[in-house]
């Protein structure tokens, strides 16, 4: 098998199991902030310092594997998914690709941000408390801000971009594609003031999305990948078959 044939088939399998972990990471986040800290419905600057103290370390580790590792192997899928489908709309799959990585490089440092933040915070609060709640109301905006807490833009912007792509090239089960358009338009939408709530039906929708890509991302083998890499090289300048063709 030709390297470049194996490399992708890797990239595709790599492709698969960061969906996976994408999923995974949902599924482990929803009921950690909505149920055992319940951070979202927490809105007193005091309360929410309160809550990082009694829960710096569970918090911390959170955010690290939802944040952090989550834009990384988010990069992981966005570059996996590119060679699936740019031959048949390069320019819509380098457009998803740059916005899948944007989207990364934000979620990190969302994440990032956050933990030094919640740290700084902490080791403030047990000298003063109110000075540790002015840093914190300084710190949140901007980790929420970047982390999509006011709307999934990029994150819709992306799926929007990758279904769309994956529709005209065929690249990826239609009924798949079709949630990924439904996906990609409530994160968009989400930004809108009044359609906040669609970020919700974003990320619980993302759960199926992203699992049901890795599963097709895993199964994929190299005999599709050998059959478009032969048809490739039958089209380059110089190949015997080419000229066979035109002598």
């Amino acid at each position: 098998m030709d390297p470049s044939v194996g490399g992708n088939l890797r990239q595709q399998k790599a492709g698969g199991w960061a969906a996976l972990y994408l999923a995974a990471a949902y599924v482990v986040a929803m009921p950690y902030f909505l149920v055992f800290v319940k951070s979202e419905g927490v809105v007193d600057p005091a309360e929410k310092v309160a809550l990082l103290v009694a829960n710096q370390g569970s918090m911390q580790a959170m955010y690290l594997i939802t944040y952090v590792i989550f834009g990384i192997v988010l990069a992981v899928l966005a570059l996996a998914l590119y060679p699936r489908m740019k031959d048949g709309t390069p320019t819509l799959m380098q457009a998803a690709t740059a916005v899948g990585l944007m989207w990364a490089v934000v979620l990190v440092a969302s994440g990032m941000i956050f933990n030094a933040g919640m740290a700084a915070v902490v080791e403030l609060h047990a000298a003063s408390p109110a000075q540790a709640v002015a840093a914190w109301q300084a710190i949140e905006p901007v980790s929420d801000g970047l982390g999509g807490s006011g709307g999934e833009l990029l994150g819709g912007l992306w799926v929007l971009l990758v279904s769309v792509a994956a529709l005209r090239t065929g690249g990826l089960p239609k009924g798949l594609n079709w949630l990924g358009v439904a996906i990609g338009t409530a994160g968009v939408a989400s930004v809108v003031p009044g359609l906040r709530e669609f970020g919700y039906g974003f990320g619980l929708l993302q759960i199926v999305w992203f699992a049901w890509l890795g599963i097709v991302m895993l199964r994929a083998t190299s005999r599709p990948v050998e059959v478009r890499q032969g048809r490739a090289e039958a089209l380059e300048p110089g190949n015997s078959y080419l000229h066979s063709v035109e002598a």
